[in-house]
């Protein structure tokens, strides 16, 4: 049976009193079925919109930050996403995902807490993470392509662009309820020597660093993390990947705390200089979660990704359109 106390705490053994007890909990976490459970909150849900005037609506429409506008306007956005997707090779599939993901995809895969994901009353959840959407569909198409082809399966390359809500609250400038993200994963097999994590890390490096530059930023940093030091090659291929190109500034970043249980082996994180301040724009690593997914250890999977909404509020608007 669930324990509340180890669950949530105060707040949740409060409304747990409301409720009549513990034991609501386990009947609509455990014992339900997930389609009873469903037909319940669906039954709950629409007996609250039943009480609900124009007016509550409106009020929770200025109140709640999940529903309010994007701080960066619809054009910027747009021109922001054309330029980053321009540096996206062919060989990446670009992918449009589905705005929610079965339920349990970015805690269950990728360990972040669900608390920190917006849940739907049907058994999804809205997208927080596109390389998540992104790493099962990888999934997929590896074990199809394993089940054919066996050790001599390719890699399975895709790209998307994804507006995502997370439910965490950020403190500072640049930090969005929702915002869109360009990401890139590549899964493949482990083909010894750690060449399969070497070629895939440069590979999405220069990718990203061209997607930057024809946005129009001039100065990029790297930050590389080696987590495992048998990892170290992965961070030397990375350097050598970006060698000759000198307003990449690459460095090494051993003390990131950030991330360390989320990656594996090797990380970075990438920003830029724009209008004269340090901005973080994204990151990227090595993960588990094809290799889990799977069910086969010699599976690896890199995903890295870039915020958008960060980048678009740093570019020059687009020209206004001349009227007839």
């Amino acid at each position: 049976m669930a324990d509340p106390d180890t669950v949530e705490g105060a707040a949740l053994a409060r409304v747990l009193r409301q409720a009549g007890g513990a034991e609501i909990l386990n009947t609509l976490g455990v014992r339900l079925s997930g389609s009873d459970l469903v037909t319940l909150l669906l039954a709950a849900f629409r007996t609250r919109a039943g009480f609900l005037t124009p007016a509550d609506v409106l009020r929770r429409y200025t109140e709640d930050r999940f529903v309010a506008p994007a701080q960066a306007g619809f054009r910027r956005l747009r021109q922001a996403e054309d330029l980053l997707l321009s540096a996206v090779p062919d060989r990446y599939e670009l992918l449009t995902l589905a705005p929610v993901a079965p339920l349990g995809t970015h805690s269950v895969v990728a360990g972040v807490n669900q608390n920190n994901v917006l849940a739907t009353v049907r058994g999804s959840e809205v997208a927080a993470d596109p390389t998540n959407g992104l790493a099962l569909e990888a999934a997929v198409r590896r074990r199809e392509l394993l089940a054919r082809d066996g050790r001599s399966a390719p890699a399975v390359r895709l790209a998307t662009l994804q507006r995502v809500i997370r439910a965490q609250r950020f403190a500072g400038a640049g930090r969005f309820a929702h915002f869109s993200l360009l990401a890139l994963v590549t899964a493949g097999r482990d083909t010894g020597s750690l060449a399969f994590e070497r070629r895939s890390c440069g590979e999405q490096l220069r990718i990203l660093c061209a997607a930057l530059e024809a946005a129009g930023v001039e100065t990029i940093e790297i930050a590389l993390t080696v987590l495992d030091p048998a990892a170290a090659p992965i961070a030397e291929a990375a350097r050598a990947a970006l060698a000759d190109h000198p307003t990449i500034l690459v460095r090494d970043d051993p003390d990131r705390s950030g991330g360390r249980r989320y990656y594996s082996g090797w990380c970075f994180k990438i920003g830029a200089v724009l209008d004269g301040e340090r901005v973080e724009l994204g990151d990227g690593g090595f993960v588990d979660w094809t290799r889990r997914l799977l069910g086969n250890h010699k599976e690896r999977l890199l995903i890295s990704a870039v915020s958008v909404d960060r980048l678009a509020l740093f570019l020059d608007p687009p020209a206004p359109r001349s009227e007839d």
